[in-house]
């Protein structure tokens, strides 16, 4: 009887790879051409309401609690504080590969590392990844700020060096992170 049960087991297996596969295809044959790809140049129409009287205001919709709110319209950022309280806001130069709008959490950190463009880089605050683009923030050590170049595929959102060392305090492994419009 042996035999049977692996075969028995590898036969629910390879039913269960082939279900997850075909879910998989649906999924992303029948998701919106703009929201599919993540690229900077199929901007999202919609934008997250905000004050035009108070263009640095909080989205409204941008979740509760601490939290990091990422704004793809506006190229800006806000650090969120407890009873949501903005601690700090500032802008941003966003890679050429955005993130969906959606709530990430910080996966991973690094110190000091070299940028996808060969720029020396400090304070990385990874939160997901986009067709093999790892999106996160990261302060340039040269201060740079650059337009994204869309020939490199890069998830890297530029911020000034001491904006960098802000998220850097505040954005710890498992910090909830929004995208907005």
């Amino acid at each position: 009887m042996p035999g049977n049960s692996s075969t028995f087991v590898a036969g629910l297996t390879a039913a269960a790879l082939a279900a997850v596969g075909f879910l998989a295809f649906q999924a992303s044959a029948s998701a919106p051409a703009d929201l599919a790809g993540g690229q900077r140049a199929g901007a999202p129409a919609k934008t997250a309401p905000r004050d035009p009287r108070h263009p640095t205001a909080l989205p409204a919709g941008s979740g509760a609690g601490e939290r990091v709110v990422y704004s793809l319209t506006a190229d800006r950022v806000w650090l969120v504080g407890p009873n949501d309280v903005v601690t700090r806001t500032f802008k941003v130069a966003p890679g050429s590969v955005d993130p969906l709008p959606g709530s990430y959490a910080v996966t991973s950190r690094s110190g000091a590392v070299t940028g996808t463009d060969g720029t020396p880089i400090e304070h990385v605050v990874r939160f997901t990844t986009v067709r093999d683009a790892t999106i996160g923030f990261s302060a340039a050590l040269d201060g740079s700020m650059p337009e994204p170049d869309p020939a490199v595929r890069t998830g890297g959102i530029r911020e000034t060096v001491a904006d960098g060392a802000a998220m850097w305090t505040f954005a710890t492994i498992g910090r909830g992170i929004v995208v907005v419009p």
